[in-house]
């Protein structure tokens, strides 16, 4: 395994991370759950990612659960949340959003579900249109300081919004948010590469980023159908499906374009396709989300191919793919 540290913090972070989204309880359940936490852990992995969003915060309760089975020293990895969305199915309006109300009791939640007396990242899932930045990172500011939470950052925020974060953070006194979580992978590019170009040098941000493979459309899995086992034959993610084959299928062109270079390469395209992702040199880590133990173990594989990624295959990638 490689380590990267998170932006400008001090903090060493596992290159290729794994997380629940979609996946812990409803396909994944506790002892598949088990096998995949321990398989990463026994590979280097060290971070783990979640939300109170996912499963309604059933995601971080298996999570929880399954790291005090495997007995995992607390200070050998980190694990994570996320604040906005809300954990119940039905939010009432302070269950929901970035008020100071709810980033305390999302986090206290997230504590409880996760078993832990600290969370290591604290994310903002979405930019809130309807709370001041101020209050915010007020809000963050605190709890770093009393120790419940030790990073936070943001998940999908614009630039600007990121800007004023460190703005008001500046002007205040208070802790400015050292990581951005961003969907980053070969079919969607230009927000990491360039709206949060200025972020990185400036502020120091590191990404943690999601969807390196395109929920597997970069697999190549899909470009013959939708198999019913897989995460987009599942019916609750029909929204997932949607977006991702919408386009008159141009996604799945680029897709079946990139698979002859994996194969030259003599290496799976989604390998390919997580090691593109590691070259990026603003990217902390790679948050894979397999559902079965040969998904991961063949994923863990992927900083094995980064030497084969040459200037000239890199450039060939370019082609297809900007």
């Amino acid at each position: 395994m490689q380590y990267r540290r998170l932006g400008s913090t001090g903090l060493k972070i596992s290159a290729l991370s794994y997380g629940a989204w979609v996946t812990f309880g409803r396909q994944v359940g506790r002892s598949a759950a088990r096998d995949l936490i321990a398989l990463a852990y026994d590979n280097g992995v060290n971070f783990f990612d979640n939300a109170e969003t996912y499963n309604a915060g059933e995601a971080e309760k298996l999570m929880g659960d399954v790291i005090a089975d495997l007995r995992l020293p607390r200070d050998a990895y980190c694990v994570s949340s996320k604040v906005y969305f809300g954990a119940s199915k039905d939010p009432k309006p302070t269950q929901r959003g970035l008020s100071r109300k709810h980033v305390f009791d999302a986090c206290h939640q997230a504590l409880d579900r996760l078993r832990v007396d600290y969370l290591d990242m604290y994310f903002c899932h979405r930019a809130d249109p309807d709370t001041p930045v101020l209050e915010t990172v007020w809000a963050m500011d605190t709890l770093v300081r009393q120790g419940k939470v030790l990073y936070w950052g943001t998940s999908e925020w614009p630039a600007e919004r990121i800007e004023e974060a460190h703005r008001v953070a500046r002007e205040n006194h208070l802790v400015p948010p050292s990581m951005e979580q961003p969907e980053y992978n070969l079919l969607h590019r230009e927000r990491v590469e360039k709206e949060y170009a200025s972020l990185y040098e400036k502020h120091g941000m590191g990404t943690t980023i999601w969807s390196p493979l395109a929920s597997g459309l970069l697999t190549g899995k899909y470009n013959d159908g939708i198999p019913d086992d897989s995460r987009l034959g599942q019916p609750d993610n029909a929204w997932l499906r949607k977006g991702l084959l919408e386009n008159d299928g141009a996604r799945l062109k680029t897709v079946r374009a990139l698979a002859p270079i994996a194969e030259e390469l003599g290496i799976p395209l989604a390998r390919l396709s997580l090691a593109w992702c590691l070259k990026n040199p603003h990217v902390s880590t790679v948050i894979l989300g397999a559902s079965r133990k040969e998904q991961l173990s063949e994923n863990l594989l992927a900083l094995d191919a980064l030497p084969l990624l040459t200037d000239d295959v890199m450039s060939r990638i370019a082609k297809i793919t900007m």
